[in-house]
């Protein structure tokens, strides 16, 4: 049970992340393909894992108790999307050292009536194109490191089945056991008890 409450609390964690992604990636595909040119490489590859990634995850949430049956299945393919997101997230890696934003010197003035004031201020200027590319290279990593996470988790829940399944299968086997060397032992001594009567002669 507290393996399953960790689970869907990463899981949303991986669906919060990816849904931004998702958002700020596909408004660069839709600006490329407006223009009939190729999206490049480190935006497709982030945008498609994220994609996949998005749509495993829910799937997963909402059948926790299909994926609880598989569970070793579904940390495999956890494995799998960590590894995706770790190759999507080295394409883009050139953004991680990119200064999305500047500050400029500017001049401020405040007058009211005959009487004025002016000074020295500055003025900040964000390249919205890095700053949703740099966002989108954060939100990669963080879901390398929940989909590590969860990938742990459902190996824990499958084991924790495996080990649930040889229990009761030993106890089974256990109880049927126990029924049949009954049940031998009553018919054993009902056939000594039988066996032991002997006919009288008169």
């Amino acid at each position: 049970m507290l393996f399953g409450v960790f689970f869907a609390f990463w899981r949303f964690a991986e669906i919060i992340t990816l849904i931004p992604t998702l958002g700020m990636l596909a408004y660069f595909v839709h600006i490329y393909a407006s223009n009939n040119a190729l999206t490049p490489d480190y935006i497709l590859v982030l945008f498609i894992v994220s994609v996949l990634g998005a749509a495993w995850a829910i799937c997963t949430l909402f059948t926790y108790h299909r994926t609880k049956s598989n569970a070793l299945f579904v940390s495999l393919i956890d494995l799998l999307f960590v590894g995706a997101f770790i190759g999507a997230v080295y394409t883009l890696r050139f953004i991680a050292h990119a200064n999305c934003t500047s500050t400029n010197s500017a001049s401020w003035a405040i007058r009211v009536g005959d009487f004025g004031a002016s000074g020295p201020g500055f003025s900040v200027k964000t390249d919205k194109t890095c700053a949703m590319l740099k966002a989108s290279f954060a939100f990669g990593i963080m879901n390398c490191i929940f989909f590590a996470v969860t990938a742990l988790l459902a190996l824990m829940v499958g084991r924790h089945n495996e080990s649930r399944k040889v229990v009761v299968k030993e106890t089974h086997y256990s109880r049927h056991g126990h029924r049949r060397s009954g049940s031998h032992r009553s018919h054993h001594s009902h056939h000594s008890s039988h066996s032991g009567r002997r006919p009288a002669y008169v």
